[in-house]
């Protein structure tokens, strides 16, 4: 079995996390099968660097630091933290599933923006998961934007507005959905830091490269769902 043969700031800090959750949880947390998938994230993203110089696995062990708050499964904290893998790395779906099995293997490809024929945007592969239900996948997918709009400062100003106006158009109707405030409010404030006014909706319509009417269909998929059915946050 894969074993962290060192423990790094990042990995610390989410185990500490695990292991003080499982001790009120009901269902508890597999820590072994964590610490896998950790070894398997830190292995395949090797030397990649952010644009921030740190190293690019801590991003995907920080997703899963802030999915742990509102879904504790352990499929889902695995997924977080290979969610880049596939896309970014040579590890594949197939490697996945033989490892930590089907679940997590499908998940993984589903955050996975390159496909067999394009790449598709990030508005598609939310799409692509509401259809399909696929709750969990879309509450990572919203905690990678949040750790990522949290560290865009290293990029340059033309792509810091375009991510914000991106998050302020889909991310934060995603936050709606999960009904997390904390995480709709914490977007919506990073998001008017990296643009140099704060935008009218009128404004933000103009600005925004998604169409008004993709936005209010969108819009309308999301609310129309029943909340109540989606996840017992």
């Amino acid at each position: 079995m894969a074993e962290i043969t060192e423990i790094d700031p990042y990995s610390s800090i989410l185990l500490k996390k695990l292991t003080l959750l499982n001790e009120s949880a009901q269902i508890k947390v597999d820590i072994v099968e964590v610490e896998k998938a950790i070894y398997y994230a830190k292995k395949y993203h090797g030397d990649q660097k952010r644009d921030s110089g740190e190293p690019y696995y801590s991003h995907p062990l920080q997703v899963a630091y802030k999915v742990a708050d509102y879904c504790f499964k352990t499929n889902v904290i695995v997924s977080s933290i290979l969610h880049d893998t596939i896309e970014d790395t040579d590890l594949t779906e197939e490697i996945i599933k033989v490892e930590f099995g089907e679940l997590v293997a499908s998940q993984v490809e589903a955050l996975t923006r390159v496909k067999i024929d394009r790449k598709i945007s990030s508005a598609e592969m939310i799409e692509l998961a509401y259809y399909k239900e696929d709750h969990e996948v879309l509450l990572i997918k919203l905690c990678d934007r949040l750790h990522n709009i949290e560290t865009i400062g290293a990029k340059s100003p033309e792509k810091r507005r375009e991510i914000a106006l991106e998050t302020l158009e889909i991310f934060v109707v995603l936050s709606a959905l999960f009904e997390t405030l904390k995480v709709e409010q914490e977007l919506i404030k990073l998001c008017y830091q990296h643009l140099s006014v704060k935008p009218t909706l009128y404004l933000l319509q103009k600005e925004m490269k998604f169409s008004s009417e993709d936005s209010f269909q969108l819009l309308s998929l999301i609310f129309q769902n029943e909340v109540s059915q989606t996840y017992n946050l």
